[in-house]
């Protein structure tokens, strides 16, 4: 939506409701730029493949986390490799399929003629025309490894310009569910961790099978007067010896490493290292104890949603039992300037954290 458009029609929209599956107000989907997109299948039934390896194998190992796509999931890929086919504008860099859902990387090489969303749909029809052939076989479940039964909720007219018309027709599935998210690239190196992550994602997802109890988000944990949403080992909290770290942003590079040096000593001692890592002496005394796998429990100011997963560099210390996020603000779909005031809460909580 262009944005005069937005803002013409937004007093009588109202209240604005966190959603990933927003497109970016203002912004030409037609024009050059770089997209990642995710998408989830319906009900996020594991369709288009199974996870296999061991979490704890590195890669380059036969039994290292990987995905064995189904026939389904095979054809998924042959329909989004093909999207240059029709889109000769688009090219496809990266393609990460999961068992509910994929990642990919597309680059709009120049100005198209129409915006991207064509071609996800168009992606999605061809996608639909697969599903609907195996729903159709009644060897639908074995050809696509053990999977629940298909939900009813999944035959239903989700998407009213590719729904029969004719009432006397029987309904069949859409294979994704509505709509998409998408990134667009913005910042410098921030392609390589797009990289990153797609080809790490079934290591994440292993671990995550692994250790579910580090991974799963819990709203509802109170410290002193503040609840928090959660993401991690929080038997961190119960440790007796937790310590705030806070260096103000006037220290030099070498009273920094001093600080960092001293407090790596501390965690070693047993101590449990408490921060929102905004300066950037925090930052790195927070990479220094991640890099030393010691313990640390971490304030952000950006909250969780039920979908919500650590970033790939904190997924071994949750495994590991070693890292706790806490967020005492709710999820925002887009991320709010960080101000002064958002900061002194953030340290005030650190150190009322470290009082309990």
């Amino acid at each position: 939506m262009k944005k005069e458009d937005f803002e013409k029609h937004r007093p009588f929209a109202g209240d604005k409701k966190p959603s990933i599956l927003r497109r970016r107000v203002g912004h030409n989907y037609a024009s050059r730029r770089i997209y990642l997109i995710t998408m989830t299948v319906e009900g996020r039934l594991p369709l288009l493949g199974r996870l296999v390896g061991d979490a704890d194998v590195s890669e380059g190992f036969p039994d290292a986390p990987r995905v064995e796509l189904s026939p389904l999931g095979e054809e998924v890929r042959r329909c989004w490799m093909a999207i240059p086919d029709h889109f000769p504008s688009i090219k496809v860099l990266a393609l990460q399929l999961m068992p509910d859902h994929l990642h990919a990387i597309l680059f709009v090489t120049r100005q198209m003629e129409h915006h991207l969303g064509l071609a996800i749909k168009g992606f999605k029809v061809g996608c639909n025309k697969a599903y609907r052939s195996f729903l159709f076989q009644g060897s639908f479940r074995s050809a696509i490894f053990p999977c629940p039964p298909i939900p009813q909720h999944c035959c239903g007219t989700e998407n009213p310009d590719t729904a029969p018309q004719d009432p006397a027709k029987p309904l069949v599935g859409f294979l994704f569910s509505r709509n998409y998210n998408d990134h667009i690239l913005a910042e410098t190196g921030e392609l390589d961790r797009w990289f990153q992550y797609l080809h790490d994602n079934p290591r994440r997802l292993a671990m995550r099978r692994k250790h579910p109890e580090f991974f799963r988000v819990r709203f509802d944990l109170t410290i002193g007067e503040q609840t928090y949403a959660a993401i991690g080992n929080r038997f961190l909290l119960d440790c007796p010896g937790k310590l705030q770290v806070q260096c103000s942003r006037s220290l030099t590079d070498e009273q920094v490493t001093v600080i960092v040096e001293q407090t790596l000593a501390k965690a070693r001692g047993g101590a449990i290292l408490v921060s929102p890592a905004i300066s950037n002496g925090e930052q790195k005394v927070m990479r220094a104890v991640l890099e030393a796998r010691l313990p640390l429990i971490f304030l952000t100011p950006w909250g969780f949603n039920v979908f919500s997963r650590p970033g790939h560099q904190y997924y071994d210390a949750c495994a590991e039992g070693r890292f706790l996020i806490l967020a005492p603000w709710p999820h925002e779909n887009r991320r709010i300037p960080l101000t002064r005031e958002m900061c002194l809460a953030l340290n005030e909580m650190a150190a009322d954290i470290c009082r309990h």
